[in-house]
């Protein structure tokens, strides 16, 4: 069934029915993405984990077809890593994979964690293309703080291009050139990445976003952008929950 894309993209509770229809296309399309598993990887590594996982317990949340739990595998790969997201079909094609038995998949929402058994303390978080499509992303953030270990990190891996021109210019251009036609060209429904297109185009900037995770709490707030056309389109935003805090 095709959603209705508003203007800054589906509505929360579609926003899994349309990851669940392309699931099974969704790894050849980023795929084809020169730098997506890279990038993610390169998020996962800013956490700065330390001894390469040893002891640490993880989450990764929105973890889609399994691409950012590779990543912070990758990054610390002797920890426990939870990964959630709320799509069933893209963790049924994630749980087909190959994990080491440290690798946990929750079927979950942000929102809904707690009710499905996922419970903090962590020592780090990654979640990436997340926030911009939960509908009350300051509540969000504060679920995750409280969910971190004090003194522990969490990287949010996102695009942001409303404060540049630039950036909405080549977002726009690789949305419809690239992105639209192979994903209708795969699938044959273009719901997925309008929404992807909207959600992004509507999404915070980068100052934007720094200042609501600053207002939700977190501190040692710095952020990264990547390599390649995705130089000022996507970025790491990362924060820390303070030593003492809630």
């Amino acid at each position: 069934m095709t959603g209705i894309v508003g203007k800054s993209g589906l509505p929360r509770l579609q926003v899994p029915r349309a990851f669940d229809q392309d699931a099974g296309s969704y790894d050849r399309l980023v795929g084809a993405n020169p730098g997506y598993h890279d990038h993610l990887a390169k998020s996962a590594e800013r956490l700065r984990l330390p001894g390469l996982g040893a002891g640490l317990r993880l989450l990764d949340i929105g973890c889609g077809t399994g691409a950012s739990t590779a990543a912070l595998l990758k990054a610390a790969p002797h920890a426990t890593i939870i990964a959630a997201d709320a799509s069933s079909e893209m963790l049924e094609v994630a749980r087909s994979k190959k994990w080491p038995s440290t690798v946990t998949f929750v079927h979950s929402r942000v929102e809904d964690l707690q009710e499905n058994g996922i419970d903090g303390p962590f020592d780090g978080i990654l979640a990436a293309y997340l926030i911009r499509n939960v509908d009350d992303p300051d509540t969000e953030l504060k679920s995750l703080l409280s969910l971190l270990a004090p003194g522990s990190s969490i990287a949010f891996h996102e695009y942001s291009v409303k404060e540049s021109l630039r950036a909405r210019i080549v977002w726009t251009l690789v949305c419809w050139a690239i992105i639209i036609p192979l994903g209708y060209a795969a699938t044959r429904d273009l719901t997925l990445y309008k929404h992807l297109w909207r959600s992004v185009a509507s999404f915070d900037g980068v100052r934007e976003y720094s200042r609501r995770m600053q207002r939700a709490g977190f501190t040692s707030l710095t952020n990264e952008t990547m390599t390649g056309w995705q130089n000022g389109v996507v970025h790491t935003f990362l924060g820390a929950r303070p030593v003492e805090s809630l």
